[in-house]
């Protein structure tokens, strides 16, 4: 019964601690490993009590053994952090590279260098971009150091500035050479080719193919089935090899594709941020199956041995997008999809906790959370 946690994954969720391990794999939408059978997992569904069945609570209660800071990186000129969405981890495992909106949340008409390379000491060693983007989004490191960026916004009539910009994807060198622009800058697609519109994120797999979340817009209350949500696969050299998905609810359709990252298995993990899942596909494009435990993904970072960190920016911004879940990181496995940990990022500008869009972790295990919110911060926390 490949599908049976798929259709039970609505019912059940972490209740009480003698069903702690079950009520989490149920909680997810495929089969666990050296686990439970379908028929197994049918039948402790069957006799839990309908008073559990009906207590869907929200993934809050985790530790958090990591201890959170703000202001650690010096930006060029003295400038404060602006809103943030991307990070990623240089090759080396020591650099963060991250997107700074030039101060604010937005690039339009400003020279500022959105892309900054930091060293652990927090010092900004480069800087690239300026003049590029309107709206920097996703960011993702390759395997040979170059930098990829999502331009998630397009032109706006009433602002000169932003004439022919965004709806593109560019991969940089580390020294801020274009060297592959996806899409055409300024022109917005409509989903059936390789134009692309709003981009959120971008990721690269072992032989170069590159994928893009297309479509920024599928979770807004006015959507529709015309909305683009999709994924879109790419050569190494840019040329369209597919695209998958569509607006939608069902399995494989996606709203807002706003994150993702690549397993060890090759398998591709999306953020479908406007569903509250994630959807795990091969690199072909066929769905597998999906987790609900990590909240409301806007952002994802795997590790080489499958634990994953899932940022959640937006499911305290209302009652309505994620209700009764707290905005935070959590962290757990791709190979069963418990969550074990949960950092809020609380810091002095953030005292009730950040709530990241980004999120990446370095080789010594510190976890970066790009804020988006508030002001725009970078938030660094460490183990205990």
């Amino acid at each position: 019964m490949p599908r049976l946690s798929t259709l039970l994954v609505q019912l059940v969720q972490l209740i009480v601690k003698p069903v702690h391990c079950v009520a989490h794999r149920l909680h997810i939408g495929i089969p666990f490993r050296k686990s439970l059978s379908g028929m197994a997992l049918l039948s402790i569904v069957l006799f839990l009590p309908a008073s559990l069945l009906a207590q869907l609570e929200p993934i809050n209660n985790r530790p958090n053994p990591y201890n959170s800071v703000d202001g650690w990186a010096t930006l060029p000129d003295g400038r404060e952090w602006g809103s943030t969405a991307g990070v990623d981890i240089d090759p080396d495992g020591r650099h963060l590279w991250a997107i700074d909106r030039c101060g604010a949340n937005s690039c339009a008409g400003s020279t500022v260098d959105p892309i900054v390379k930091i060293d652990p000491q927090g010092n900004v060693v480069a800087a690239i971009g300026g003049g590029l983007m309107l709206f920097p989004h996703g960011l993702h490191v390759d395997r040979d150091g170059n930098i990829w960026v999502t331009d998630a916004q397009g032109p706006d009539p009433d602002n000169p500035n932003t004439a022919g910009m965004g709806h593109a994807v560019y991969k940089l060198s580390p020294e801020g050479e274009v060297l592959l622009t996806l899409g055409t800058p300024g022109v917005a697609g409509d989903g059936t080719d390789a134009l692309l519109e709003t981009p959120c994120d971008v990721v690269t797999d072992a032989d170069g193919n590159i994928y893009v979340g297309d479509g920024h817009s599928g979770q807004n209350p006015n959507a529709t089935e015309d909305t683009v949500a999709r994924i879109v696969k790419f050569d190494r050299n840019g040329n369209l090899i597919k695209h998958w998905g569509g607006w939608g609810s069902e399995a494989g359709k996606l709203k807002t594709p706003h994150a993702l990252d690549i397993d060890s298995r090759n398998r591709l993990i999306v953020g479908d941020r406007g569903n509250n899942r994630l959807q795990i596909f091969d690199l072909e494009g066929n769905y597998i199956g999906e987790f609900k435990s990590f909240s409301r993904p806007s952002g994802i970072y795997i590790t080489d041995n499958d634990t994953i960190f899932v940022a959640d920016s937006e499911s305290e911004f209302d009652d309505v997008r994620n209700p009764g879940w707290e905005a935070g990181i959590r962290v757990g496995s791709l190979l069963d999809g418990i969550v074990d940990y949960f950092i809020d990022g609380t810091v002095e500008a953030y005292p009730d906790g950040s709530n990241p869009e980004g999120v990446a972790v370095d080789a010594a295990g510190n976890v970066y959370g790009a804020v988006v919110s508030g002001g725009g911060a970078m938030i660094k926390s460490s183990r205990r």
